[in-house]
């Protein structure tokens, strides 16, 4: 028997971050002439996280044992032509699992925040800005209607602008949240077509009844041309997810976005923000279920994502950066897995891939506190015995993001791979290979990033850039390495656990149970991908020990003993190798030229185009035409008619007899 929901329970659980982000970001500021202090600020806002997970978790519990569901509009802001704007919330499946992945990483976030930001100077703004973050992604998740999916949307982008440009002082982070900004931009603007095509032709702008017109719309096209509306439609949304969950080729503001301080690339550009755009898709799946185009599309971009940035990931040096890159690729794997109409497996590695990664970059971050602010792993290496929390929970994060069975990302990473093998779809054969491929580029640069991090020799007293530090702490040391205060370790210890456990006990219920049963529908007729999984599933050990010999797990374990003899056994082969292939290294190094062309092609030749557009339209028809020319031809005219305004009575006299005279002549002419 289905439940419904308590609203105020619902409506506390973004509106708690509000409170403790306008709290910190008020009283805690300048603004507010610093009336609270650093230990209340961060209260404030924990406190109200953890309120909000608390919640979350309750509503999770309702759902998912009761049943319950809610789907109901809280407020009505305006009707326009019988177009509502509506604030509004639904509750099933999905939105519960993503307001607990929200809540209890931005928890964990806040907790390790006290420890790595301990020294800055922007303390309770950087508070308020990651709880005002939490609020937005909430409302995203939340809602029940496009008006609000898209304020959400563009609340997350707001605020991950001003995470990443956090340290504004540091033209580097400036770029970058600028760079992040207008890419986004690119995106929201397919974003925002889809939406206005959709409440056009549906009337409407709430999910339920615009669901409940998809089949009408599937029927039309669009008006002037020969393209299905509903591929457009599909087409357009799904290019606001490029932008927001960094798929080729918007994905060059997230490596990028690295500038901004260690926890908001945990919190933002790892398992909640960039996520954002897998979960619309999943929502929006009874609209790609009507049309193969947008399907294939998505499967397409999402394997060239999932492949091609996973080789930039095995170049880079900064310890954050690789991380970035295995979030483009999982992103990729995420895309893939909508592409093949398997959305339950999407949004389960979506959960999945949020806490390990998280995990990884608050790791990252525990690394970079502990080698005084280096992040070059070239840099580290041996910090094992001296970071033992932080090296047994890395390699914790390591072993589920490349997949070792029963460890969380297994199973979410071998139901992708077993979704688009079994999909029917031409593109599907591309992307079973890019998947594939990938699991070995994924262990390659996930083991050599351990391996160099945590093994071998120490190299955290040789680096010679150490003068110039790093982050928001540029004092140098030479000191040996130290573990995390606990704020820093209890949050990295916190998401081990479900970074080991989560998959296994979810993906019974999650993948072939109810528990999506009326948030994701698939046309199990068309498109059988999740339908052959089930009948091949089961149970977690069953597949798990079927995953020791499938080759997913022989491809990872190469990956992971190739980045071993590479890098501990023979460290002179990587350079030997290098020197071979300096093209395609050079190729990876301009990460395959797109910001080189983003920048020399595209903003030149808009640049170019201002100009144009300036010179011609602006100075030349619109100055020089409209406005300089209609005064000076007034002027003309003026000049003429002055000239025979004399004076003189009998000048007027004789002007009005010829005039009489020439109309006499004209009418006797005529008859």
């Amino acid at each position: 028997m289905s439940q419904t929901l308590s609203v105020s329970t619902l409506l506390a659980v973004p509106l708690a971050p509000l409170v403790g982000a306008l709290a910190a970001g008020i009283w805690g500021t300048k603004f507010g002439g610093n009336a609270l202090g650093r230990r209340m600020s961060h209260s404030l806002t924990i406190f109200g996280v953890f309120l909000s997970f608390v919640l979350s978790a309750m509503t999770l519990k309702s759902v998912a044992l009761d049943g319950a569901r809610f789907n109901e509009t809280i407020y009505t802001w305006m009707v326009v032509g019988g177009l509502k704007m509506e604030i509004g919330f639904l509750v099933d499946g999905l939105t519960a699992m993503m307001m607990c992945v929200v809540t209890f990483v931005s928890l964990m976030v806040h907790i390790y925040t006290v420890g790595y930001m301990e020294e800055d100077e922007g303390y309770n703004r950087f508070f308020a800005y990651i709880s005002l973050f939490t609020f937005s992604m909430l409302m995203l998740v939340m809602s029940n209607n496009m008006l609000q999916l898209f304020f959400g949307w563009e609340a997350v982008g707001l605020v991950s602008y001003l995470l990443i440009g956090f340290w504004f002082n540091k033209p580097t982070a400036i770029f970058a949240n600028m760079k992040a900004f207008l890419v986004n931009r690119v995106g929201d603007f397919g974003f925002i077509l889809g939406i206005g095509l959709l409440a056009a032709y549906a009337g409407t702008l709430n999910y339920t009844e615009a669901f409940a017109k998809a089949p009408v719309i599937a029927a039309m096209v669009l008006p002037g041309t020969s393209w299905m509306l509903i591929t457009v439609i599909c087409i357009c949304l799904f290019i606001g997810a490029m932008g927001k969950s960094a798929q080729f080729p918007l994905h060059v503001w997230l490596p990028d976005s690295m500038e901004g301080p260690t926890p908001i690339s945990a919190l933002i550009h790892a398992a909640t923000m960039v996520t954002a755009g897998i979960f619309m898709v999943a929502r929006m799946s009874p609209l790609f279920e009507l049309s193969d185009t947008a399907l294939n599309f998505v499967l397409v971009i999402g394997a060239i994502t999932a492949l091609f940035m996973g080789f930039l990931g095995i170049i880079q040096n900064d310890i954050k950066r690789i991380v970035a890159y295995s979030t483009l690729s999982q992103l990729g794997y995420m895309t893939v897995a909508l592409g093949a109409s398997a959305y339950s497996v999407a949004v389960f590695h979506l959960m999945t891939h949020a806490f390990f990664k998280a995990l990884l970059f608050l790791a990252a971050g525990s690394v970079i506190m502990g080698v005084h602010h280096n992040q070059d792993i070239r840099w580290m290496g041996g910090l094992r015995k001296y970071m033992p929390i932080t090296w047994l929970t890395s390699l914790v994060g390591s072993l589920a993001l490349i997949g070792t069975p029963l460890f969380s990302g297994f199973y979410s990473k071998d139901e992708i791979i077993m979704a688009v093998h079994a999909s029917n779809l031409p593109a599907a054969g591309f992307a079973y290979f890019a998947v594939l491929a990938g699991v070995f580029v994924t262990a390659f640069y996930s083991f050599r990033l351990y391996f160099l991090v945590f093994h071998g020799a120490e190299r955290f007293d040789q680096n010679p850039d150490a003068h110039h530090g790093h982050g928001h702490d540029s004092h140098a040391h030479h000191h040996k390495p130290h573990e995390s205060p606990w704020v820093v370790t209890l949050p990295l210890v916190l998401l081990a656990i479900p970074s080991v456990v989560i998959g296994f006990m979810t993906i019974g219920p999650m993948l072939f149970g109810e528990f999506f049963r009326d948030a994701i529908f698939v046309n199990s007729e068309i498109h059988k991908a999740i339908e052959i999984l089930r009948e091949e599933y089961h149970g977690p050990l069953q597949l798990a020990l079927h995953g020791l010999m499938a080759a997913p797990f022989w491809l990872a374990l190469s990956g992971v003993a190739l980045s071993y003899y590479m890098y501990m056994v023979n460290p002179a082969l990587p350079a030997a190798i290098k020197r071979n292939v300096m093209p395609i290294f050079n190729l990876l190094e301009n990460k395959y030229y797109l910001d080189w062309f983003n920048e020399n092609v595209l903003a030149r030749g808009a640049r170019g185009l201002g100009i144009v557009l300036w010179k011609a339209g602006d100075q030349t028809l619109i100055d020089g035409g409209a406005v300089n020319g209609s005064w000076r031809t007034v002027g003309w005219i003026s000049g003429v008619v002055r000239k025979i305004q004399t004076g003189y009575l009998y000048d007027y006299a004789l002007t009005m007899v010829l005039g009489i005279f020439v109309l006499m002549t004209y009418f006797v002419w005529l008859k």
